[in-house]
């Protein structure tokens, strides 16, 4: 290693599994954003649930950042563009069925 450089701190195994359930969560709503996407439908999904995500997100966002916890700073943020993805997903998908029917 050279002279001055720091790594920093090494990954500890409960950083592995916050990081590891982490990206198992972000692929589901990912896969969940996806099938949204493809689907043109909008029953059956509120736009309620993604209102209601994107405020539990800031406020676990803010928490986590108290905390100094990376993991969940890091989730919570990519929770939160899920959330906002999903509620544009929603409002498309209800304009199309709206000018379709």
């Amino acid at each position: 290693m050279a002279a001055g450089f720091d790594p920093g701190p090494t990954m500890t195994t409960p950083d592995m599994i916050g990081w590891g359930a982490s990206a198992i969560l972000i692929a589901t709503l990912g896969r969940q954003g996806w099938h949204q996407w493809k689907d043109p439908d909008p029953r059956g999904v509120s736009h309620w649930l993604f209102l209601g995500q994107i405020s539990a997100s800031v406020g676990f966002i803010a928490y986590s950042w108290l905390l100094h916890n990376a993991v969940f700073i890091v989730t919570n943020t990519l929770i939160l563009v899920t959330a906002i993805v999903g509620q544009l997903v929603y409002l498309r998908a209800r304009r199309k069925a709206k000018r379709s029917g």
